[in-house]
């Protein structure tokens, strides 16, 4: 059980949910609150896949202010805050190896809310912008050495 803590927390805070409800259900006698103690197992695993959703969606926000923006100060912001949660993503992909096509199901998701930001941001409409990703999630949105070019004007 240990190696499975150490190798894919996600998975891990599952399966000791699960486990946890199980004896609940068969009534095993220690003093502990077992419903509770399940649901907040269980809710650490949950805390995994929302940070993962709001790195990938602060990502895809600086991915396309860098596209967008003509402004040239916030630029080096910008690309610091899209290496940091490129970082972050990854990381929390390798500790818990089970949600690593969690940012494919939420990429159309994260995308619209980047989006919204981007424009509100921008001060752009929101038609300004593609309704679908630009990006592709693997060879560019995570790719840590891809930037999008810097706008000519727009």
């Amino acid at each position: 059980m240990a190696s499975l803590y150490q190798s894919d927390f996600y998975a891990w805070t599952q399966d000791q949910a699960t486990r946890l409800k199980k004896a609940a259900a068969e009534r095993v006698n220690i003093d502990l609150d077992w419903e509770n103690l399940a649901e907040e197992i269980d809710c650490m695993g949950g805390s995994e896949r929302h940070e993962i959703e709001s790195r990938l969606i602060e990502l895809l926000f600086h991915l396309a202010k860098l596209t967008w923006s003509p402004d040239q100060a916030p630029r080096a912001d910008w690309t610091v805050s899209v290496l940091n949660q490129r970082d972050a993503i990854v990381s929390r992909l390798e500790k818990s190896p089970s949600l690593k096509r969690y940012p494919e199901e939420i990429f159309t998701h994260c995308w619209g809310k980047a989006r919204k930001r981007t424009a509100a941001a921008l001060t752009l409409p929101l038609s300004r912008l593609p309704a679908d990703c630009p990006w592709d999630l693997e060879t560019q949105v995570l790719d840590e050495d891809w930037l999008p070019p810097a706008p000519e004007s727009y």
